[in-house]
């Protein structure tokens, strides 16, 4: 396993300064894969736990390798667009969004991996140690972020202070690691430090993220002293009704005051539209077809037919319903019903729909624009086809020198986008199924990779040019017309 390892490391590729080699550097780096892939299994328990701590550390060290490469592509990118005229201070645009496309993480995450990559060059010590396996990509994350408030010199020095590659912090926890960086923070430069807690309180924000079995979670980031007051509250409430002879266990009785005080309503949901899109025969016919609930995602069909039939506590609204239309066998959404009254701006809700969340591959960030894929100004139209969601950054980075996106050919699948970076790679994002239609890989990577299969025809059984269309689906709202 050991010598593996290192033939791994001796095809990792050339060095990013060696000019336009990726399909040496590619090549590489599969057949150093290759050879991974076919080490056998040791045979015994300490032979094996030998080959996860050998793994662990080839992971660490393809990691930093990563980083090294993004700067030298960040030094490159900010050279072509100083060359291209592009002004000093709008140089790197879109670079932390094509690290992000390469590694398949979301734009967001792109451009933290270049933020811990170009601050790394200022933290040697760091570094080796990640380099070697020392650290984790996630541990060596921790260090830079608690000094990222320091100059560049109390950065080296906090560095230095640590020696994170003799060995420091071997068998230390994130929590150890964290206070050591934090209190060798302080000591360099306490009042950036206290600057930084002062400024962290306009980050306060809430946000709401999926969770397992029609759960999500609503969390809020606070000043610490409201948070334990909040919490206090919740406590001493739940306290008061257990004490009255409620049933409800302690966080249930928090979590149900919390709804109801936020929304002012017992069961939560008062004027607020909760989009559910379900299959006509999951909501007539008892199908077990999972829906789909805007800015959740799927729900067991049950339990959206529940919530629609009022059969769910938290139910109790009024009811609406617009139909959609998909063509047969893509599942491709075509058309909406004429009579959705509740929904401003039809195209808009189309794009909504359709989209669910950021077109861009592997963002799922909420959609806050709508695009036009090949830019109006160029003579494009204001169509279905020609539109797509996007989160506000994506949508940014789109605009950037060198981006260019248009709508792929790809017969037989649903809305599919092409989407050209500055160095001349492409990727394609399908639009999400809709539910009752069939996920199947296509052949081009994307976000949503994927493309509805068609039933077999039997020959000379072939549908007529112009495609028929088929009722899909329903969205069901709560609101006020």
């Amino acid at each position: 396993m050991q010598a593996s390892a290192a033939h791994v490391a001796s095809h990792a590729g050339p060095s990013p300064a060696a000019g336009h080699s990726s399909g040496v550097g590619a090549l590489g780096v599969v057949e150093a894969l290759k050879i991974l892939a076919v080490v056998p299994v040791a045979g015994d328990g300490a032979g094996m736990i030998d080959q996860l701590r050998q793994l662990e550390d080839l992971k660490a060290v393809a990691a930093a390798r990563q980083a090294e490469i993004t700067v030298a592509f960040d030094l490159a990118q900010r050279r072509e667009q100083g060359a291209a005229g592009v002004p000093a201070d709008e140089q790197g645009a879109g670079v932390g969004a094509q690290v992000a496309l390469a590694r398949r993480e979301s734009p967001s995450r792109g451009g933290r991996l270049l933020g811990l990559a170009k601050t790394l060059t200022g933290m040697p010590r760091t570094f080796a140690a990640f380099r070697s396996g020392r650290l984790s990509e996630w541990r060596t994350t921790l260090v830079v972020k608690e000094t990222i408030c320091l100059s560049p010199e109390d950065r080296a020095g906090v560095d230095e202070e640590l020696a994170a590659d003799t060995g420091t912090f071997d068998g230390a926890g994130d929590r150890t690691i964290v206070s050591a960086v934090r209190a060798a923070a302080y000591r360099r430069d306490p009042a950036s430090v206290a600057r930084r807690a002062a400024n962290a309180v306009g980050g306060r924000t809430v946000s709401l993220r999926p969770a397992p079995d029609t759960m999500a979670r609503l969390t809020a980031l606070l000043p610490v002293a409201q948070g334990v007051a909040v919490y206090a509250a919740l406590t001493r409430e739940a306290g008061t009704l257990r004490s009255a002879g409620d049933g409800r266990s302690t966080g249930q009785a928090m979590a149900d005051t919390l709804v109801e005080r936020i929304t002012g309503t017992p069961g939560g949901i008062s004027g607020v539209q909760v989009q559910l899109i379900m299959t006509d025969r999951t909501l007539l016919q008892a199908d077990t077809e999972p829906a789909r609930l805007t800015g959740y995602g799927i729900v067991p069909a049950a339990w959206a037919r529940e919530l629609v039939t009022g059969d769910q506590p938290e139910s109790g609204m009024a009811v609406w319903v617009r139909r959609l239309y998909t063509a047969p066998g893509t599942g491709d959404l075509i058309g909406m019903d004429s009579k959705a009254r509740l929904f401003p701006a039809g195209l808009k809700r189309f794009l909504q729909t359709r989209d669910d969340t950021c077109r861009t591959p592997y963002c799922d960030a909420p959609i806050r624009h709508h695009d036009h894929i090949i830019p109006w100004h160029h003579g494009s139209n204001t169509t279905t086809a020609n539109g797509q969601g996007l989160c506000e950054a994506c949508n940014h980075t789109k605009e950037s020198p060198g981006w260019s996106a248009a709508t792929a050919s790809n017969p037989g699948a649903r809305h599919t986008v092409k989407l050209r970076t500055p160095t001349g790679h492409t990727y394609h994002s399908t639009a999400p199924p809709l539910p009752g239609t069939a996920f199947t890989h296509a052949s081009s990577p994307g976000k949503h990779a994927g493309t509805a299969r068609a039933p077999a025809r039997a020959p000379g059984n072939q549908p007529p040019p112009r495609p028929s269309v088929q009722v899909l689906g329903r969205i069901i709202s709560a609101g006020g017309p």
